[in-house]
């Protein structure tokens, strides 16, 4: 059994030639939501459209959300429900984050970069459409399963850098278990909600904001 997300595998292997595999160019890779674009304040804001408040104890999404009216928490069912009707309506709620766009431009000057978001396949096309608006018009891979064995096929089998910046502290690890030399970065679009994560691989290198991340990122990847 591969440990790859199959569809994963396949939008991989989709890849142009000159983009996949580029074996010369060392390799960013970026997850989407809370790193390029806002999702967590969009997604309170969507969520008490629909009559539920999502109340941030902890850093999870199922039993931390109740309904306005009655107070009661609401089922997993419905809250699946709610965040996959917000991923089809993402372009009217998310906004890209501050000085993103900019400093992965600079950096894919001089390296291959690759969008690796955690979300449905089937809102791939919409997620595509949108950041192509925000000319963020990278190569865009969806998956449902963990992100470090993707990242690992990514790089190829030879030993280029590789940097990969994520808000979510488990996709770190996952990545640290399937490529032992990368780049870990910790960046989160909303730095209060910090106090509710755990704690991020004890090498990675935690960025406040894009300003800060950039440098260290091509500094990681010898730019």
């Amino acid at each position: 059994m591969t440990d790859i997300d199959p569809e994963t595998l396949r939008q991989i292997e989709a890849l142009a030639p000159e983009a996949r595999f580029a074996h010369e160019r060392p390799l960013l890779v970026l997850d989407v939501d809370d790193v390029l674009v806002h999702f967590v304040g969009p997604l309170l804001r969507y969520f008490e459209g629909h009559g539920c408040r999502l109340q941030l104890q902890t850093f999870r999404l199922f039993g931390n959300v109740f309904d306005i009216e009655t107070g009661a928490a609401v089922e997993n069912d419905r809250v699946s429900a709610l965040l996959d009707g917000f991923f089809g309506v993402q372009t009217d709620w998310q906004t890209p984050v501050e000085g993103a766009a900019q400093a992965v431009a600079t950096i894919a000057g001089k390296a291959e970069v690759v969008l690796l978001t955690a979300m449905p396949h089937r809102h791939r096309d919409t997620r595509r459409g949108f950041l192509d608006r925000l000319g963020l018009t990278y190569p865009l891979l969806t998956t449902e399963m963990e992100k470090g064995p993707a990242i690992r096929r990514l790089r190829g089998l030879t030993g280029r850098a590789v940097a990969f910046v994520d808000d979510m502290p488990h996709n770190l690890a996952s990545a640290r278990r399937a490529v032992e030399d990368a780049h870990l970065f910790h960046l989160t679009a909303d730095n209060s909600l910090r106090a509710l994560l755990p704690e991020p691989p004890a090498d990675a290198t935690v960025v406040m904001d894009w300003q800060e991340a950039g440098g260290h990122i091509a500094q990681a990847l010898r730019l």
